[in-house]
């Protein structure tokens, strides 16, 4: 093994001005002059290792390992390295995966690597790296068109896509000039509307690929080659299909880049008509929504954003937007569309402060250079923020999404925070003094908690913000409350971010010192004089709370000590003390520490409360130390010493229950030696008199105190840590005149003036250190090695409890231990871990003087001994044996910093980052303490990134836990198998040690306790990071696998589950490894370049292991297999572990491998096994078999031209002249066999549609086949069982009887198809003849036909390569059979028939099979009928077709002829077929793409063909008077009956084509709409089902998006609808437009005063429903603005309202009908004004309601509709009556009251 040397001098000139991008917290790390030699170091081991694995071909495990320590390197150091090594790594990366062959595993880790590389996209640019984007396409078609993973005899990594596809975008902005056509040209080709899978691919392809990012001078070579025609295919097929959301997103990210080059304009309507459509808001009252597939709230607020600038009307048409929703927004409106709304404001402003941000970038970055003249200006911000505001104050108070909103308004509150803050601040005073509603008051303390930095913070443009802080901090402190966890909770973290972005310091005398103040600063100076009653009281609060807790009696049990809560409490409650006495005055720290030291001291606190009490302590400590400890430290010590003078010691000492007052002094003083270790070394002698005294205690809580006070000792000693986190470097005591501390609060520092204070350990702490551990380390040593008998297990417990934390203490400054590094790890070419390590050298300073020795392995010594001594002699010592085994573990891995401390740390450091960051700014921005926080955990990192090099000592450790982990104990098991776990983790390869010990135990499992299989079980299955058995190992998996299928230890179902738990993780995670290692000439060039070339012996060391390893593999692999097939001949194998055996051998057949004959032999004998779930195994692999065996096609490349002579050269999808050869159009098959040979098939359906490629590749349809004279040996052992037409019986049985399952099951078509492919005619005798018997056996019928249908779908799909006289012979026997089929077939068994012929013919050329098509359009060519079921069942097998698509154009018509005619068929089976086969038939009339559908039936050809029919059903049904007719005989006429199966079935395929058709509206459709508005009542016996239907049919054609001749068509209809004497058409048609505008809303305002008449006509007509219907149709036009109130409106309604409605005839006086109307049609049109705002009080409605008051004591008919209307308005605006009351005058709120409670309204 080659280990790297880096000599110092290649490091020696490293220029910091040419490293790319450093991490930014770099340079302020102590010693931070090292960084660029150790950064250096490391980097060039890195490309070193790269280049020495790439050069020799060495992926496993070199490469693998080095790639993994780059992603490290860039973790840590940033892209610490020059611009020209940055672009050799990815030329690196790019020359691996510019190969195929590369295994899966490897391309995803370079694919990962390149995302990361390229994420700083500013760094280079398009003239530095240019990449072909062919390489991700390639990749891209090998998961897409994978035919050996469809086999399984390829496993991918699991989201292998997602990481090419990230990856092939963050390249995209680097693909050449040309790229964009070159894509388009490969792509376009499959674009195919009526494919879903094939159009979805290729717009994902696009959505990743296409270059967005191009300068300008590159746009016509960019976007502007495709986006008027992406944009038409989004504008034309809109019919819920899953591909328009990558489509979205390409407009989106587009238009991102793109900013002031694209005129939106002219599309705006279309756009945002289209993104209102996409929230899929319920509409009306039958709730249904518009869209299937919701937009990304990302995405298209990302477009919204990039649209505003430069005067557009964007931001109007997003005001309008958000007005037509925001009722949606109420929190009283629940659904689920409510997280989109939010999201939708987050995002909007997320992206908005996003754009800010990279427009203020100087200089700007070369990706994102907006138009000058579209840069947002301070008006545009000001607007944007006014804009959604008010809908963002609105879903602060969502009980779901408050967060989100909160953080929404921190964003805000960013860009403007002077229309944000004082608000939200009003608010919440408001909730405060009226605390009724809790939630109100909680979201709105979570939202000022987020904005806390913008409230405190001046800035030029706003800084009243100031002013509410102390008035806020005062105001909230009843939130403090132990009986209310949340609003407790919720205050703390109020506290806590005010607290940590302000200092406390009395200011009020700078308003008399300086004469520079504002008014503001003046009031915020006045303020600060509150900061010591506020602290005061403050702290009071929360000693009562402290008090109430400990109480052994007390009521608040809310609050538990052991639960998420209250550790939360403490924490923030320690955060909020710290801040204070960090950042306040000398004067105001003395109340604080004379309060906390007289609280603390005064009383003795139980464990209930004890660690809240210390925080108090411990936030003094860190930041007053020396002050704290001069007033506790010797009094704390004086107090335990007094203690143990009290009483007898060795009483004391010995006593198991302990003294809780010395138990609480002890935990005191575990707190205060936690201050710095300058400070703790002037009490040195009473810290170490005090431990002395009491260190033998074996009380377990007081010795667990005394333990973490020794580790707070060290690590206060030992350790660099900064010292201080405050918000300035200013002197907190200092004088105003010089320094104002208010115009500090929440600002930023200069990051070069940060000033960090370190604390470093001297000589003296390091000394103190180090006699302390000498003097009590090696103590403790000496007791654990008394015997047995001299030491109680308390004994031992307390003093492992000791070492371990002396050892967690001080192991930081404690070397590895020197040792050999282990032989038996594979060999490499590389080293297997770095050998530079970040290590400050003031650790290393006579440090082995001393010590004399390395205490890591001291302690493995005397430890290790102890713990064999523990297992041996007193295994049932758990407790004791966890504790040793821990001290064990830490000695090899612990450098003073555990790994979850570190995610902890980092958790904090992203909680605070959200609440303080400005994301305009960035890093730079942050307040000080939090970049102190950030550097302090940069240095934790560097510690944790030891050494990982596994040497003897270590498989010693690892050996000890591997053995504890198989212990009899099961509490000692776990605790083992989790050290284990991080063990196998943290060094590379250490699984090895243990695993020949794991086969040892298996293959003598007989004679081995369950306890240890267990134990090894449980060590297999592993945890999220480590998996054994799919380690890359063959050797590990020839060994283990038949030892998982072998294990048969005992019957206990706990280790048959382990078990079976280890086999579906295998099978859910393999994936395919390698056998062989290849590297093409150019990727070791640049591998070359990457570092430099290797000598030749070097090449030939490295060649010779490389070529040992593949024969080592090859030699594993064959060796597995076979013992996978012995075992499977095993008889005393259960069928359980045989179907393990099974699983692992499915795994295991791989392409590029020679299949062994007994694998052959194997799964062709279990074909036939008892057990199913055996033969679902043997299935999949004789599939692959004879996949695998299948003799080679032979491929034709020819140009387009070489086909097509007249090509239409545009790209114009649908039907054109140059694509009817690819259809099924009356075609005639070839006459001669080298005809049918020479025929170009194309087998996807979307060849030709839209363009054709410049290229076409097919097969020749000719293909060679097996027979019985030339068979291989593999191929013969499958042909001879299968000819024998025994084994094709039994085949037969097995499969029928006790067959559970009954869906069609693919694998077997699929063996079935392999089958016949191969061998073509000679099994079809045998199996023909067993159909037969299937389909008249009646035992097991479904599953009889089932098998059957699998059989003739695996023989169709089969023949596909067949010459035509083996088709000929085929088809004729075939035939005979499915006429038979066909005949007496129930219903329950048409699936499996029709799925038969849908998988026999799909991904195929329908000239192919031309027999199939035949076939089945002969089944309803006049074809004599035999029964109903019969006919039915022909026309479902009509439907599996629709794989053909666009291609059978002659065959639908064929079939809409015939379908037509039995649309009143008298049977509803039949008429449920039709209704299913003629929307099929109808789908694909599609004419977005500039041309006519000519050769299949139209949508406008079947409704104009339907219309003369439906007109005469519609007459019969009239005038035969239905519905009475039938009441009176109870008899329906059979001309009536036809009638409505007629109409039925029309209004069924209507109600279909929504279903299937990407465009289900025509102009006939919307000529139709009469009929279904006016045929409700048509159907007798009130048939609410066709009602229903009809209302889904109008919802549908409401809700569908609309082209504007549609629109001007749809409104013409509503008008007539509107004039037609039925009632009920015309009161659908009022109800309809409420839809219909809403999902058209943008698009549909040129007609708004249209419909606007129309609907107020309607209020004047003469049925009242109609009227109420107009009412709420004008309501949601107010409501959503479609038609603003005006005064025009207000004023006639007013005046209907007043109309007389009394008149005299003939002396009398009675009331006119005509003015009643009128006058309730202007009171329903005040109702609809008052209705169109149900959540807030406009000018107009106080006025509006009392002019309904007015009417209160009219007719009932208008009563009735007033009593409504106010009883609607009580109770939307009863949450917010407090804030809406201000809106009345007291009259008016008088007589609202006097009508809401009068009798009347409760009539």
């Amino acid at each position: 093994m080659n280990n790297c040397s880096i000599g110092i001098e290649q490091c020696s000139h490293i220029d910091e001005n040419n490293i790319q991008k450093a991490n930014i917290y770099l340079r302020h790390l102590p010693f931070h002059e090292t960084i660029p030699q150790q950064a250096c170091s490391f980097f060039e081991e890195i490309r070193e290792n790269l280049s020495r694995t790439i050069q020799v071909s060495e992926f496993y495990p070199g490469f693998i390992i080095w790639s993994r320590k780059l992603k490290e390197f860039i973790s840590l150091y940033g892209l610490y390295f020059s611009k020209e090594d940055h672009l050799k790594l990815i030329q690196f990366y790019l020359s691996l995966i510019s190969t195929t062959d590369l295994s899966y595993s490897d391309a995803e880790s370079c694919f990962d690597l390149l995302t990361d590389l390229l994420q700083k996209t500013q760094l280079i640019t398009r003239d530095d790296l240019t990449i072909d984007w062919h390489i991700f396409y390639q990749w891209t078609k090998i998961v897409q068109n994978n035919k050996y993973k469809t086999y399984t005899l390829v496993t991918l990594p699991k989201n292998f896509d997602i990481s090419i596809l990230s990856c092939a975008l963050v390249c995209s902005p680097y693909f050449s000039v040309r790229a964009t056509q070159e894509i388009l040209d490969e792509i376009r080709p499959q674009l195919c509307p009526l494919d879903p899978h094939s159009m979805s691919h290729s717009m994902k392809i696009f959505d990743y690929f296409l270059p967005v990012q191009l300068p300008l001078e590159l746009h016509d070579q960019g976007f502007k080659l495709w986006l008027s025609e992406f944009f038409n295919i989004w504008e034309n097929i809109n019919n819920e299909t899953p591909w328009e959301l990558y489509l979205v997103n390409i407009f989106c990210r587009l238009s991102w880049y793109n900013i002031g080059y694209i005129d939106w304009e002219q599309w705006l309507p279309k756009i945002f008509t289209h993104i209102l459509r996409g929230f899929s808001l319920p509409i009306g009252k039958i709730q249904k929504t518009i869209k299937k597939y919701s937009y990304s709230m990302g995405d298209i607020t990302q477009w919204i954003v990039a649209m505003i600038g430069n005067q557009s009307s964007c931001l109007e048409y997003l005001k309008d937007l958000l007005i037509a929703i925001k009722t949606f927004y109420n929190p009283s409106n629940t659904g689920y569309f409510q997280q989109q709304l939010v999201d939708f404001l987050f995002n909007l402003a997320q992206h908005f402060i996003n754009r800010v941000h990279l427009e203020s970038q100087s200089p700007s970055v070369w990706f994102f250079v907006p138009h000058e003249s579209y840069r947002l200006t301070q008006q545009d911000i000001t607007d944007f923020v006014n804009t959604i505001k008010e809908y963002v104050f609105i879903s602060i108070f969502n009980k779901d999404h408050w967060e989100k909103a909160a953080e929404t308004c921190q964003y805000l509150s960013i860009l403007r925070p002077e229309l944000i803050v004082p608000p939200i601040v009003d608010k919440l005073f408001s909730s405060i003094d009226e605390i009724v509603e809790a939630h109100r008051f909680t979201s709105l303390m979570y939202c000022v908690t987020r904005i806390s930095r913008q409230l405190v913070r001046q800035t030029s443009s706003y800084s009243h913000g100031q002013t509410y802080v102390l008035p806020l901090l005062m105001s909230v402190l009843p939130g403090i409350d132990v009986n209310d966890i949340e609003k407790t909770s919720i205050t703390v973290d109020f506290l806590d971010a005010i607290l940590m972005l302000i200092t406390c310091i009395d200011c009020s005398s700078a308003v008399d010192i300086r004469n520079d103040l504002s008014e503001i600063e003046k009031e915020v100076c006045r303020s600060t004089g509150l900061f010591e009653e506020f602290i005061t009281r403050f702290l009071d609060e929360i000693f009562e709370i402290i008090l109430n807790l400990s109480t052994d009696f007390t009521d608040t049990s809310t609050i538990d000590e052991d639960s998420t809560e209250y550790s939360i409490f403490q924490k923030k409650l320690l955060s909020i003390i710290t801040s204070i006495v960090q950042q306040c005055s000398s004067n105001i720290f003395q109340i604080v520490r004379e309060k906390i030291t007289r609280f603390v001291t005064g009383s003795i606190f139980s464990s209930k409360v004890r660690s809240l009490v210390v925080g108090l302590v411990r936030a003094i400590v860190k930041c007053h130390p020396e002050e704290t400890l001069k007033y506790l430290l010797p009094q704390t010590c004086q107090r335990i010493e007094k203690i143990f003078n009290a009483k007898i010691e060795d009483n004391l000492l010995n006593d198991h229950k302990g003294d809780q007052e010395l138990t609480w002094n002890l935990c005191l003083f575990s707190e205060l030696v936690q201050a710095r270790g300058d400070i703790l070394i002037i009490y040195k002698d009473i810290i170490q008199n005090c431990l002395h005294s009491s260190i033998k205690i074996l009380h377990i809580d007081s010795y667990e105190i005394i333990a973490l006070a020794i580790k707070h000792l060290l690590q206060s000693l030992l350790y660099i840590y900064p010292i201080e986190y405050s918000l300035i470097v200013q002197n907190l005591d200092g004088s105003f005149i010089d320094f104002l501390p208010i115009r500090t609060w929440g600002q930023s520092v200069d990051f070069d003036q940060i000033k960090v204070q370190y604390h470093i350990p001297n000589m003296n702490q390091i000394n103190f250190a180090c006699d302390f551990i000498n003097d009590f380390l090696y103590a403790e040593l000496s007791l654990l090695n008394k015997t047995d008998s001299q030491l109680s297990k308390e004994e031992r417990r307390r003093s492992l409890t000791i070492i371990r934390s002396i050892v967690i203490g001080c192991f930081r400054i404690i070397p590895r231990i020197e040792s050999k590094q282990i032989e038996d790890l594979p060999q490499s070419m590389t080293s297997y871990d770095s050998q530079s390590q970040s290590r400050y050298s003031i650790y290393y300073q006579n440090l082995k003087t001393k010590f004399q020795e390395n205490l890591r392995m001291r302690l493995l010594i005397d430890i290790g001994k102890l713990l064999d001594k523990l297992i041996e002699n007193q295994s049932d010592d758990v407790l004791s044996i966890r504790e040793a085994l821990t001290i064990c573990v830490l000695s090899s891995e612990y450098y003073g910093i555990f790994t979850h401390d570190i995610d902890q740390m980092r958790q904090d450091i992203q909680s605070i980052t959200k609440l303080v960051q400005n994301q305009i700014v960035g890093k730079k921005d942050y307040p000080r303490f939090l970049t102190i926080k950030q550097i302090q955990l940069q240095i934790e990192e560097f510690e944790l990134q030891n050494l990982r090099i596994l040497n003897e000592i270590d498989k010693e450790i690892g050996l000890k836990l591997f053995y504890l982990s198989i212990s009899q104990y099961r509490e000692v098991r776990i605790k083992a198998q989790e050290e284990l776990f991080h063990f196998v983790d943290h060094y590379n390869l250490s699984w090895t040690i243990f695993l020949d010990h794991i086969i040892e135990l298996f293959n003598n499992s007989n004679n081995t306790n369950h306890h240890k299989i267990k134990g090894c079980l449980y060590i297999l299955l592993g945890n999220q990071k480590f998996f054994l058995p799919l380690k890359h190992s063959w050797i590990m998996m020839e060994k283990l696998w038949p030892l998982i299928v072998r294990l048969n230890h005992t019957n206990k179902l706990s280790i048959q589950n382990l078990i079976k738990s280890i086999q579906r993780r295998i099978e859910n995670e393999f994936k395919s490894q390698s056998l062989i290692y290849k590297i093409d000439n150019q990727s070791q060039s640049v591998a070359t370049h990457l570092w430099r070339q290797l000598e030749t012996n070097e090449i030939e060391i490295g060649n010779e292991i490389r070529e040992k390893r593949q024969k080592i593999n090859f030699q594993s692999y064959y060796n597995l297999i076979d013992t996978l097939n012995l075992l499977l001949r095993e008889e005393i194998l259960t069928w359980g572990q045989k179907k393990i055996a099974m699983s692992f051998l499915c795994l295991l057949i791989r392409k590029d491998t020679t299949i062994s004959l007994s694998t052959i032999e194997i799964s062709v004998d279990f074909l036939i096994h008892d057990n199913a779930e055996l033969r679902q195994y043997a299935f999949k692999i004789v599939t692959a078999l004879c996949h695998l065996q299948k003799p080679d096609r032979i491929y034709v490349e020819k140009s387009i031209d070489e086909i097509i002579d007249n090509r239409n050269e545009k790209y114009d999808g649908g039907e054109r002249d140059d694509n009817l050869w690819v259809t099924f159009n009356d075609y005639q098959p070839p006459k001669s066999q080298n005809e049918w040979e020479q025929t170009c098939f194309l087998n996807k359906t979307f060849y030709g549609y839209y363009q054709w490629p410049k290229i076409i590749k097919y097969t020749v349809n000719k293909r060679e086949r097996y027979n019985s004279n030339h068979l291989s040996q593999q191929v013969s052992i499958i042909f001879n069982r299968f000819i024998d037409k025994n084994f094709v019986i039994q085949l037969i049985k097995v499969n029928v009887n006790n067959e559970d399952i009954i869906k069609f099951d693919k694998s077997r078509f699929s063996m079935f198809k392999s089958l016949f492919r191969n061998f073509g005619l000679s099994f079809f005798s045998s199996f023909l003849e067993q159909l037969y018997l299937l389909i008249h056996r009646k035992i097991h019928e479904k599953q009889e036909h089932r098998l059957a249908a699998e059989i003739v779908a695996g023989m169709i799909r089969g023949s596909k390569y067949w010459t035509l006289d083996m088709l000929d012979e085929f088809w004729h026997k075939l035939t005979l059979f499915l006429n038979e089929v066909c005949v007496n077939l129930s219903p329950d068994l048409f699936i499996y028939w029709g799925l038969c012929f849908q998988h026999s013919m799909e991904n195929q050329d329908p000239r192919r099979v031309f027999q199939t098509i035949n076939f089945i359009r002969r089944l309803i060519d006049n074809q004599p009928i035999i029964n109903t079921f019969n006919e039915a069942f022909r026309w479902y097998l009509v439907q599996s077709l629709a794989v053909f698509q666009w291609r059978i154009p002659s065959v639908w018509c064929t079939i809409y002829e015939r379908a037509k005619e039995l649309l009143d068929h008298p049977s509803k089976l039949i008429r449920q077929m039709i209704a299913t086969v003629l929307p099929i038939a109808l789908q694909f009339d599609l004419t977005s793409f500039h041309g006519k559908s000519t050769r299949h039936p139209t949508i406008n050809q079947f409704i104009d063909e339907m219309h003369q029919r439906l007109d005469q059903a519609i007459i019969i049904c009239e005038r035969k008077s239905l519905i009475n007719h039938i009441a009176e005989t109870g008899i329906m006429d059979d001309e009536v009956h036809q009638a409505l199966n007629l109409i039925e079935l029309v209004v069924a395929i209507q109600g279909q084509l929504f279903a299937t058709c990407n465009q289900p509206i025509k102009d006939t459709t919307v000529r139709m709409f009469s009929y279904f508005c006016e045929i409700g009542n048509i159907m007798a016996n009130n048939n609410d089902g066709f009602k229903n239907h009809l209302i889904d049919i109008r919802t549908y054609i409401g809700m569908a998006y609309l082209h504007e001749n549609l629109l001007e068509l749809l409104i013409e209809q509503l008008e007539y609808v509107c004039t037609i004497n039925k009632w009920n058409a015309r009161q659908a048609a009022i109800e309809f437009i409420q839809y219909f505008v809403f999902s058209n809303l943008f698009n549909i305002r040129l007609h708004a005063q249209r419909l606007h008449k129309l609907v107020l006509k309607s209020l004047l007509d003469e049925r009242l429903e109609v009227r109420l219907m107009a009412s709420m149709t004008l309501a949601g036009f107010y409501q959503c603005t479609f038609i603003p109130v005006n005064d025009t409106d207000l004023k006639y309604f007013r005046s209907m309202s007043k109309t007389t409605y009394f008149t005299i005839t003939n002396g009398e006086k009675i009331i006119s009908t005509k003015d009643i109307i009128k006058r309730h049609a202007g009171i329903l049109g005040l109702c609809a004004i008052v209705l169109a705002n149900p959540y807030d009080i406009p000018t107009y409605v106080p006025d509006t309601l009392m002019i309904l008051c007015e009417h209160s004591h009219d007719p009932h008919m208008i009563q009735r509709s007033i009593k409504q209307c106010l009883s609607e308005f009580r109770r939307t605006h009863h949450d917010s009556l407090h804030e809406h009351r201000i809106k009345f005058t007291g009259d008016q709120l008088g007589i609202l009251a006097d009508v809401l409670i009068s009798h009347n309204y409760y009539v």
